[in-house]
């Protein structure tokens, strides 16, 4: 009794195993999502919008952090543009994460250098879990879990974990998976992310989770490639929940995108899932369509696609007892396995092997009664079962060779094959119970890694929180000081505005003033002149009166276009000097001699002088020095270069002297004279307040005598 109920079991064990769903034993694909990134070679800094084309296919770009994924298979060229680099071309060996280095615009700095090393550090630890996913589950996740530590963003932590999701995937940890998606989305949104959710919610059997997740994408967001996935993903869960109208309805939409954008490995993979779901509801004739069109597209791909769906194709005449096309489909196959078989290993796992396809020859005779062509494929796929120790299938084709043997008549070779059988079962449950025991400790050892990475998820979480304490808190006192700079700066701000506008003020208020000033000298010095021309006409001097009064009208017209300025070219004002002192003289031809003298190393026409600022030293020389004097003086004016910058301007008489001067005036000159010479300091003053102490002068006694004289020294620099 114990016996036959461990027989029993087996037989379940087998059953299951080779009964489980296409999707988890084929093999590996030949297409799949390579990962990448795009940084500067020194400072390691990411690359945004870098063009990723395959050459004659896919096409993305990288996002702000430099990474992209695309569809490709072995032997694909990667074309890596952008404007800042030259082109950059890269052959596909592997799935394994490309890492693109261009050489950057500016030296590294240290900050830089740790922050390359640690982005290194981390993809190195992912690559290296990538490269154990499927053959050391523990050493991959150990990776992932440094990777972790080593993580500096929330982007690289979602990338650690959709990597420990695809682990767990790989070794049918469909729950775990589930979680680890959720978090790495949790960090990073990304629709591929999303879309491997949803097919292992599927896998763990929370199918309206998964149509849920699948119906919740935006459509419009996802590339060609992922909307194929999508309507794939939903065709396959509806399937699961025996749903089959929906899942042909979506397995079709998928179709419509992957024939519009030509992503032909997808299109024959449609065409193959509805000709099984046709096939599953009972539909043979349009399953047969179907699988005629996913057996010509998979012919004209690679000899692993189209074996598979030959394969595929086999089981369903073999469902519909089609046992001649059945055998003729999978000995085509057989060629092609073996050639495969010289170029890799195909996993005893994978319905792509020899001994299956043996074992399902044999069956396909069996059923058709044909025992003579059924023992040789049964015993060639007994032989080779048993070399590449596949029990499952060695367990099968022993106990089928069994009822062949007995339906021909053969019973002593029926009994000596099922004594072998019984043997191979035997086997087959020690086995089992071993590998039973190494999925416990697997699971265990499982559990206490992910718990691992949970806790350190939680600490990370944390830390994040504090960090942003931390950083909210900085935030405020930031706020506050540069709320206070801001004040600051808005002080100094209107400070200089204020000033700038004082500045303006003043400058115009000084205008103003020396407009108001000359605005008085002119009135002033055309009395004087008025006076001059009057004393002619008095003596009946007419035409001294006339001459006169034309050298007095040249003059007044110069003295008038030169009034609105506050700086004449030197030559203007000793052309005007010149005039002035001509007219004084005509006047007291019998009181004074004059002399006016330029030094020739002046370049007179880089000076400016305020106009009229040297007619009232000269109007005063004259009329309150020499013409009080009894003999007849004398008048000179020196223009010397005193250096480089400077000139000076002399101005001397022999006359009677201030002091002799002022006792001579009756209080209506005194009052006169010191409005004009007040007028003079107020112009030389306010004009060295704009122009930097353009002007100077200086007024002595030009000797001591009788006569002392006056001198008058008028400093001018050069613009």
């Amino acid at each position: 009794m114990q016996k036959t109920l461990k027989y029993f079991l087996i037989l379940i064990l087998c059953f299951t195993t080779q009964h489980m769903p296409a999707q988890e034993n084929e093999s590996k694909q030949t297409r799949f999502i390579v990962r990448g990134s795009v940084r500067e070679s020194d400072t390691y800094k990411p690359i945004s919008k870098v063009n990723i084309e395959v050459n004659g296919g896919a096409y993305t770009v990288t996002g702000s952090d430099g990474e992209f994924r695309i569809q490709v298979k072995k032997g694909d060229e990667l074309v890596i543009r952008h404007k800042d680099f030259e082109t950059v071309y890269h052959t596909i060996t592997s799935n394994e994460r490309i890492s693109v280095e261009v050489k950057p615009a500016l030296r590294e700095s240290t900050s830089d250098f740790k922050y390359k090393r640690n982005v290194q550090n981390f993809n190195a630890l992912i690559d290296s879990a990538v490269a154990y996913q499927k053959k050391d589950a523990e050493k991959s996740i150990q990776f992932i879990t440094d990777a972790l530590l080593q993580s500096r963003s929330s982007k690289e932590n979602a990338d650690a974990y959709e990597v420990l999701g695809d682990v767990y995937i790989h070794w049918k940890q469909y729950d775990l998976a589930v979680s680890n998606y959720r978090i790495s989305i949790q960090n990073s949104d990304s629709n591929e992310v999303n879309l491997k959710l949803a097919a292992a919610y599927r896998n763990n059997k929370s199918y309206q989770e998964s149509i849920g997740l699948y119906n919740s994408l935006i459509t419009t967001s996802l590339s060609n490639w992922q909307l194929t996935v999508l309507y794939e993903g939903l065709g396959d869960t509806y399937v699961a929940i025996k749903e089959y109208d929906k899942a042909i309805e979506n397995y079709k939409k998928g179709l419509i995108v992957a024939q519009r954008h030509l992503i032909k490995p997808k299109i024959t993979d449609l065409n193959s899932k509805i000709a099984q779901t046709y096939n599953i509801a009972g539909n043979t004739n349009q399953a047969q369509d179907y699988f005629k069109n996913a057996l010509s597209l998979a012919s004209k791909e690679n000899k692993a696609r189209s074996v598979k769906e030959k394969v595929t194709v086999a089981d369903f005449q073999n469902t519909n007892q089609l046992y001649n096309d059945e055998i003729e489909l999978r000995k085509e196959a057989l060629k092609d396995i073996e050639a495969i078989e010289t170029e890799s290993v195909i996993d005893n796992e994978s319905p792509l092997t020899s001994q299956k396809q043996n074992y399902k020859i044999g069956s396909a005779y069996f059923a058709k009664k044909d025992y003579d062509n059924a023992i040789p494929y049964l015993e060639k796929s007994i032989k080779e079962a048993n070399k590449k120790e596949d029990l499952i299938v060695q367990k099968d084709a022993t106990r089928k060779l069994s009822d062949v043997y007995y339906d021909a008549g053969d019973y002593k070779m029926a009994l000596a094959t099922y004594k072998a059988y019984t043997e191979v079962v035997d086997e087959l449950y020690i086995r089992k119970e071993q590998e039973l025991s190494q999925a416990a400790r697997f699971n265990r050892n499982i559990a206490e890694k992910q718990n691992r990475i949970t806790t350190l998820e939680s600490d990370n979480k944390l830390s994040e929180s504090l960090f942003q304490l931390t950083t909210e808190r900085n935030k405020r006192q930031e706020l506050i000081i540069y709320s206070l700079v801001g004040g600051v700066l808005l002080l100094l701000v209107t400070a200089y505005f204020m000033y700038k506008y004082i500045k303006q003020q003043r400058f115009a208020n000084n205008l103003l003033a020396l407009k108001s000033l000359r605005s008085q000298m002119n009135p002033h010095f055309i009395f004087n002149a008025l006076n001059s021309v009057n004393s002619f006409i008095a003596s009946n001097d007419e035409r001294t009166a006339n001459k006169y009064l034309s050298d007095f009208s040249q003059l007044m017209r110069a003295v008038l276009e030169n009034s609105d300025e506050d700086f004449i070219p030197l030559e203007k004002e000793i052309e005007l000097l010149e005039l002035y002192t001509k007219l004084e003289h005509f006047r007291f031809k019998d009181k004074f001699d004059y002399t006016i003298t330029v030094d020739e190393s002046i370049d007179i026409d880089e000076y400016q002088i305020p106009p009229m600022l040297l007619q009232p030293y000269i109007e005063n020389a004259v009329w309150h020095g020499l013409r009080y004097k009894l003999e007849k003086g004398r008048l000179d004016i020196d223009i010397h270069k005193k250096n480089d910058t400077e000139i000076t301007i002399t101005i001397a008489d022999n006359g009677i002297g201030r002091e002799r001067s002022k006792a001579l005036k009756t209080e209506n000159q005194k009052k006169q004279n010191s409005k004009g010479m007040g007028n003079i300091k107020k112009r030389v003053a306010i004009l060295n307040e704009m122009y930097k102490d353009k002007v100077d002068v200086f007024v002595e006694n030009l000797h001591d005598a009788e006569d002392v004289g006056t001198k008058v020294v008028v400093t001018l620099k050069k613009d």
